[in-house]
């Protein structure tokens, strides 16, 4: 029988949409080559292809941790410490946006809030 988690489809929804975006954001980086992220991440040229297939791997499992667990109901602590790496990664990729060429940081800050909504209910007491 599927079970809303305790705090609601509101935040049931934000996680899957986080969840859909590094999904999909994480099998771009699996599958495509440099040429082909280069327009859409300028950054592509400064990591190591080894690692930026890592962080793809990364963003798809963090996406399943995020979102399998509150639609199981199996084990709820996954589903924080998915949204809290994803907040840190965004952390990340704001340092990375802000030491190269490309400034622009409006979807990584707004990536951080989404991924905070998450970990503030299971933060809470």
């Amino acid at each position: 029988m599927f079970t809303v988690p305790v705090h609601g489809p509101p935040l049931l929804g934000s996680s899957g949409l986080l969840a859909l975006f590094y999904f999909y954001s994480g099998t771009l980086k699996m599958s495509r080559s440099r040429d082909q992220l280069r327009p859409m991440t300028t950054w592509v040229d400064r990591v190591a292809l080894p690692a930026l297939r890592a962080l793809g791997t990364i963003e798809i499992l963090g996406a399943a941790g995020l979102i399998l667990p509150p639609l199981t109901g199996v084990a709820p602590s996954p589903a924080p410490a998915a949204a809290i790496g994803f907040v840190l990664l965004q952390a990340g990729a704001i340092a990375v946006h802000l030491t190269g060429e490309d400034r622009r940081i409006t979807l990584n800050a707004g990536l951080t809030a989404t991924a905070a909504v998450p970990v503030w209910p299971a933060t809470s007491l």
